[in-house]
Parts: structure tokens; C-alpha cells; sequence
């Protein structure tokens, strides 16, 4: 999940989609953007590559120049254009998006919900602009303090209104958040080579930190409403070493980005307190779990050695014995699967053809 935003005098969608462009080696299912023009919020998002939101766009009137966009991976909620960022608030004067996991979001739907709010998506995020819309007296700011004390999880969240359409406002906790600095114009990225076409001036922001950006002014707090002071960071890196972080290579940094890429998979999936594992996207009943005999792993290439890692893992644990398979090769070898053995799928990209294949065959020797 990636994101991009912008407040300045120039027309704001186009640097917002080029600013997705630069993050699309991050993977993505979905994107889209909501922006603020003389005719209020306008919101349009589309599932699949980038190349889909901007044949939406095409031939639209968005003479914005203030707005938010972002490229979704699905954690919870499948890839549909529904589920796809940004989301709005109940009166659909707020838009939002959001990286991150919201650990505690289906005991805020509820709460909203008792409360007359209707939600359209499956997302943790959308409770986001419900609850600034619920919080919001007149001081965006404020409204999004108040939301945040609220949330579990981690986030980079960064919101537009209706009703203050001059500002964007964003905070984050365990998500990258960097601000550009411009000339008459500011922005805000997940990483640094989104802003490297219009500026090399960045404020690294740290947790708690609350952004309010404008044209001319970008200001800092901490959750409390104290100013906060940066200095002022000079990227000097060209574009393709700033999209390896500072490192030499791409493999040198992936290793690196590991402890943090765990921590990213777990948040969400493990309960607060520590004690329980959350699938809650998962179906299966406890029976159908215990009657597991077998389980398969298929996959290519990385993603392939990630499953072989995987087995010995599963296998110490639960004592099940558990098979590797490239996908490739899976549906030509007559693989013995019932409705006692579990296939687990993994893909780096959710797109692989042989995974996608592997899968749809694993589907059919298992008639439900």
C-alpha cells in the first residue's frame, strides 16, 4: 500500500497519479484518487493496474488542486473497486486513505453502525472517515487527533474535507510518511522517489507526528497539539538509489527491510494483548481445521523457497506432514489432494498465471 498527495497551484491529479507511478514496484491490487476542486469531492478508483484509474480519469474535468491517491494491497476485503482507496465519510464530505492495519476496526464498525453509519466497503480503513466525520466540530485537526486515539494498529493516514478544502491533514504510527517541500506547493509520500521529480527538500516524519499541509505552509504537531520542529532533509540520491533506500543494491536492502516486512504481516493478525493469532478472513471451521492430513505448498520462484521455508516451520509445529510444489508443475503431475488436504498458494504479485492455475486446479479435484 502506497500513497501520494498534493497541495499547490499546479492541477493536482496529474502529480498525484506520476507520484503512484514512482511506487509501483511495491506491488498493488487497486488505486485510486479523491481530490477537491470548485464543485466539491470527487472520488474515482478502479481494481487493477494504474493504467485502469487513468482510462477513468480520461476526458474528466479535475481542475483540483488539492488531492489524496492511493495504491491498495488487500488485507481486509478482497480487490474491488468498492474496496479500493480512498474512502469516504457517512455525508461524504471526507475522504481518506490509509497504509497500514487497523486491528480494532470491526468494534468501531459496530459502534458507528449503532450510530446510524452505513458502510460500503469490507476495508478496516473506511472507519477512518466515519470517525473523523463523528469527531469533526468545525477543527479537522482535532478530529483527526481525536480518530487516532481510537485506533489500534499501525497507519500512514492522510485526509482531505469538504469543509476545509485548503489543507491536507496526516499522521502516522509504524507506516513511512515523508513530506516534500516545494515552492507555493508541498506533497506527501510513502517513500522518497514519489516527490524526486519536484523536489529534493523532505521532512522525515516520526510516529505521532500530525501534518497539516498547505500551499504555502506545512506545519507539525504531536498528538498533544505541540509544534513540532524538523530539519529539513536533503536527498541527494538519483532516482533509482532512492528506490533502493540508500542502498547499493536491491537485494541488500530487501534483507534489511525484513524484520520490518514480519512486523508488517503480523500486525493485524495477532490480537493486542499478544495472545491469540486473528485470521478472521478465514472461513474454515474448527472441525474442517482438525481434520487437515496433508498440506501442499505451491508457488514460483521466491515465493517458491518462501514455501520451503514454510514446510519445515509448519511441519515442527503442527506435526502435519506438508509437500512443495512449483506451480508450474503442479497440475501436470496428478497431485493426490482431497478434502482432507489443505493447499496453501502463495504469489509475490497475486497475478502469477502458473499460481492462478495451480490454484483453479487444487479448486477442482476438491468439488465443494
Amino acid at each position: 500500500m502506497r500513497s501520494s498527495r498534493y497541495v499547490g497551484l499546479k492541477p493536482a491529479t496529474p502529480i498525484i497519479v506520476e507520484g503512484l507511478k514512482k511506487l509501483e514496484y511495491r506491488g498493488y491490487d487497486s488505486s485510486g484518487v479523491a481530490v477537491l476542486d470548485r464543485d466539491g469531492l470527487k472520488v474515482e478508483k478502479k481494481m487493477g493496474r494504474l493504467a485502469e484509474l487513468e482510462k477513468a480519469l480520461t476526458g474528466k474535468e479535475l481542475d483540483a488542486t488539492i488531492g489524496i491517491g492511493h495504491t491498495r494491497w488487500a488485507t481486509h476485503g478482497r480487490p474491488s473497486d468498492v474496496n479500493a482507496h480512498p474512502h469516504t465519510s457517512n455525508d461524504g464530505r471526507i475522504a481518506v486513505v490509509h497504509n497500514g492495519i487497523i486491528e480494532n476496526y470491526l468494534h468501531l464498525r459496530e459502534w458507528l453502525s449503532s450510530m446510524g453509519h452505513e458502510f460500503k466497503s469490507e476495508t478496516d480503513t473506511e472507519v477512518i472517515p466515519h470517525l473523523i466525520e463523528h469527531f469533526y466540530k468545525g477543527d479537522l485537526i482535532e478530529a483527526v487527533q481525536q480518530t487516532v486515539s481510537h485506533l489500534e494498529g499501525s497507519y500512514a493516514i492522510m485526509t482531505i474535507s469538504k469543509d476545509q478544502p485548503d489543507r491536507i491533514i496526516a499522521v502516522r504510527q509504524d507506516m513511512p510518511l515523508v513530506v516534500g517541500l516545494g515552492e507555493n506547493e508541498n506533497l506527501l509520500a510513502s517513500d522518497i522517489p514519489a516527490l524526486l521529480k519536484y523536489t529534493r527538500q523532505c521532512y522525515l516524519l516520526n510516529d505521532g507526528d500530525v501534518v497539516e499541509l498547505r500551499a504555502d505552509q506545512v506545519i507539525i504537531r504531536d498528538l498533544t497539539g505541540q509544534v513540532v520542529e524538523k530539519d529539513i532533509f536533503e536527498v541527494t540520491w538519483d532516482a533509482e538509489e532512492a528506490e533502493k533506500g540508500g542502498y547499493e543494491h536491491f537485494m541488500i536492502k530487501e534483507i534489511n527491510e525484513q524484520p520490518r516486512a514480519l512486523r508488517d504481516t503480523l500486525k493485524g493478525r495477532i490480537t493486542h494483548q499478544g495472545d491469540k493469532v486473528v485470521l478472521d478472513e478465514i472461513k474454515m471451521t474448527t472441525h474442517q481445521i482438525q481434520g487437515i492430513k496433508k498440506i501442499i505448498i505451491t508457488a514460483c520462484g521466491t515465493a517458491f523457497h518462501a514455501g520451503l521455508v514454510g514446510k519445515y516451520v509448519i511441519e515442527q509445529l503442527v506435526r502435519i506432514p506438508v509437500e512443495v510444489d512449483v506451480a508450474s508443475e503442479f497440475r501436470y503431475r496428478d497431485p493426490i489432494v482431497d478434502k482432507d488436504t489443505l493447499v496453501v498458494v502463495i504469489s509475490q504479485s497475486g497475478e502469477t498465471a502458473d499460481t492462478l492455475a495451480a490454484l483453479r486446479e487444487a479448486r477442482r479435484r476438491v468439488p465443494e
